[in-house]
């Protein structure tokens, strides 16, 4: 079913003024996939604080203090929720009326936890607005799933303890707000660890940087993902470990564990790719394929300016390449967070969704 970009687009404004989108059942953008229990997941935002612990070098031309400042928006941790209820709820409702049927939460600092009521900051969500949230999403078709990254390159939401990897302490917090979240969700069917982009690189420009290596990586992944297992859900990752570690991925890693890689490029055709690393992201889809995962790829519009289509492309790359028993889903991730600077890019992420969705209908009917 094709899909109009710019009427999208515009009924959105009205959105974020506070209008509300149709019925997603009679909407005439939704789209309407066969109930094949295909998943059609987005990423959102609720919390920010995963990524710099610090005052990060300005971003291009804006100076620091802009309140435009890229940064503060998206990377440098901040004692104040920036999340905003509108355009949480435009992402939500845009979501179920693009015929979506899964939101993976980003948890980080968005709610006041019991257990540890030390990690909320100024706007915190109490756990009762936050149900309430949950009940709304349920109502229009849309599974929650819990998303907490215990990447100790995304942990800076954990404050103090995030300068504690790896010790008991650590994991004693750990346990309790992953307990503490499975019953806030009501015993969600996933748990999405996180557990992406763990390098000296990706830390680089972090005021503390920690990296796990070697036995110590699989000690603590394999700890959390029992804890995980234990409450009776299952783990969800990015897959990226298996770029660089394929043979001791493939060796070590439960098959239990859903995966899901993630590339965000215009390009899929291998042998078209100059670029060895990114030869690794496209091609670790077959790998995972190959050594018997389950799968939920990852695309993105990031690049939404310049139209890539990455998303509609991965599924045309994936489904293919993944047997019907292992490609559990897709999973739409914007990164551009819930706050109204990235109101626009949240839209389109909505309408590249949709077309997603629309190309795999196609395929699936030969």
């Amino acid at each position: 079913m094709a899909i109009s970009r710019r009427a999208f687009l515009g009924n959105s404004a009205l959105v974020g003024a506070g209008a509300m989108f149709g019925g997603a059942a009679t909407d005439a953008l939704a789209v309407k996939a066969k109930d094949d229990g295909m998943i059609w997941a987005a990423l959102l935002h609720l919390g920010i604080n995963s990524w710099s612990d610090g005052p990060l070098p300005n971003w291009g031309s804006r100076k620091k203090g802009d309140p435009d400042d890229f940064s503060v928006y998206l990377r440098e941790a901040q004692p104040y929720m920036r999340t905003t209820d509108e355009e949480w709820r435009f992402c939500v409702d845009g979501m179920a009326k693009a015929g979506m049927n899964m939101i993976v939460i980003d948890m980080a600092e968005g709610i006041q936890y019991e257990s540890h009521p030390e990690l909320a900051v100024k706007g915190s969500w109490s756990i009762e607005k936050f149900r309430k949230e949950l009940d709304r999403m349920r109502a229009m078709g849309l599974e929650p799933i819990p998303k907490m990254n215990f990447s100790a390159s995304h942990d800076t939401w954990l404050k103090d303890y995030h300068r504690m990897v790896s010790t008991k302490r650590y994991y004693e917090v750990c346990a309790n707000l992953i307990r503490e979240v499975y019953d806030i969700f009501d015993k969600p069917r996933f748990f999405h660890l996180g557990y992406d982009e763990e390098t000296a690189q990706h830390q680089s420009l972090y005021q503390y940087a920690v990296v796990r290596q070697g036995e110590l990586w699989w000690h603590d992944f394999l700890w959390f993902n029992k804890t995980v297992e234990a409450l009776g859900t299952r783990t969800w990752i990015w897959a990226d470990k298996i770029w660089h570690h394929r043979e001791e991925f493939e060796k070590r890693m439960p098959r239990s564990v859903l995966m899901s890689n993630w590339y965000y490029g215009a390009e899929f055709d291998i042998a078209k790719i100059k670029n060895e690393n990114i030869k690794k992201y496209v091609g670790a889809y077959a790998w995972l394929e190959k050594a018997g995962f389950d799968q939920i790829p990852a695309g993105s519009n990031n690049g939404f300016r310049t139209n890539t289509r990455n998303f509609q492309k991965t599924v045309e790359h994936c489904v293919p390449r993944i047997a019907p028993e292992r490609l559990k889903g897709f999973c739409m991730a914007s990164w551009s967070r819930q706050v109204p600077k990235y109101h626009e890019q949240n839209a389109d992420s909505f309408v590249e969704s949709a077309e997603a969705k629309a190309i795999y209908n196609r395929i699936k009917a030969g």
